[in-house]
């Protein structure tokens, strides 16, 4: 086998065409952080993520075009509307470049477990390195700036322990027992992902010049508010700590600095990407008040972003990935 003439596959088309709609969405909105950020650490950041970005945005162009693909349109200055008023505050912007970077790491480990061909892993291990690095980087300025919020901690026991009994999975009946060390780490994480939906959902719908796409993010801001409630309450009852939210970091501002098309599809994409976090905290549930939890709020939120689709799909605003070939359409027409 001619390994440097490998076709890309369908897995690594698909990874590469999701890098870029992705990609182009979340650096329209650091090209408008860079422009309202005053904080000269948190706006250097920005100023390398840009870059970073850029390197890797004609990478995929390039791996798409030589594969015979057309490169997608995603986003680009067009949904930018430049000299609006602030909408954010330099902190939310840095934790906005925290979160992004989180999902950006597990994307680019999805791309590089579904990729085969060497220069394929070899960008994507890349982006991979320049993810990690950002990470660091953001967690280090939050410290600095006293804004990074850790997760809950307790004490160790003396000796490790075994499971004795079905008390261990009760989580309706008699006394419950304390959340785990695995279930907590997940619940903390969710609430965080869905602080950062929320804040966004409602900076959103306060500038959106649509009245559907208002709507939409109105009730997205409330799913997103009971679900933060409804898990911050089960780390409540132990006594632990609930992420803060960031709402007052939100300003009054009510001009759009972006396309009401880039806003509705940011919120798709944290609602998407949300489903694999809730998965994970699925998988790690030992409780069975925790795993009828999570399965309420994956199917609310299956239903809500069905509501997203057939907003984005009546606007015409969401992209068409590569298709598989129609056989039964080619035969049919021959």
């Amino acid at each position: 086998m001619d390994k440097q003439n490998l076709k890309l596959t369908s897995a690594e088309i698909g990874t590469l065409w999701a890098q870029y709609i992705n990609g182009t969405a979340t650096d329209t909105v650091n090209k408008y952080m860079v422009s309202i950020i005053e904080d000269e650490k948190i706006k250097a950041l920005f100023e390398e993520a840009l870059q970073i970005f850029n390197r890797q945005k004609n990478q995929i162009a390039a791996f798409i075009e030589n594969e015979g693909f057309p490169v997608p349109i995603g986003f680009s200055e067009q949904d930018l509307r430049p000299g609006t008023n602030r909408l954010f505050s330099d902190i939310f912007c840095l934790h906005y470049l925290h979160i992004m970077t989180l999902h950006g790491l597990l994307g680019h480990t999805a791309s590089l477990s579904a990729s085969v061909r060497k220069d394929l892993r070899e960008f994507f291990d890349t982006c991979d390195n320049d993810g990690k690095w950002m990470y660091h980087q953001t967690i280090e300025l939050l410290l600095e700036k006293g804004h990074f919020q850790r997760d809950p901690y307790f004490y160790p026991e003396a000796t490790p322990e075994f499971v004795s009994g079905q008390k261990f999975l009760d989580g309706f009946f008699g006394d419950q027992r304390p959340l785990a060390a695995t279930e907590i780490v997940s619940l903390s994480f969710n609430i965080k992902k869905k602080v950062m939906e929320k804040t966004l959902t409602l900076a959103f719908s306060q500038v959106t010049t649509s009245k559907e796409v208002r709507k939409f993010l109105q009730t997205s801001q409330k799913v997103s508010d009971d679900q933060i409630k409804t898990l911050g309450n089960i780390l409540h009852q132990d006594n632990l700590p609930v992420p803060m939210s960031w709402e007052t970091e939100v300003t009054t501002s009510q001009e759009a600095p972006f396309s009401d098309k880039l806003m509705l599809y940011h919120i798709g994409f944290l609602l998407q990407t949300s489903q694999a976090y809730h998965g994970s905290g699925l998988g790690v549930a030992m409780r069975t008040d925790l795993v009828l939890t999570y399965e309420k709020i994956i199917l609310k939120n299956l239903t809500l972003t069905k509501d997203w689709f057939d907003l984005m799909t009546k606007y015409k605003w969401l992209e068409q990935p590569p298709l598989a070939p129609d056989r039964k359409k080619m035969a049919k027409d021959k």
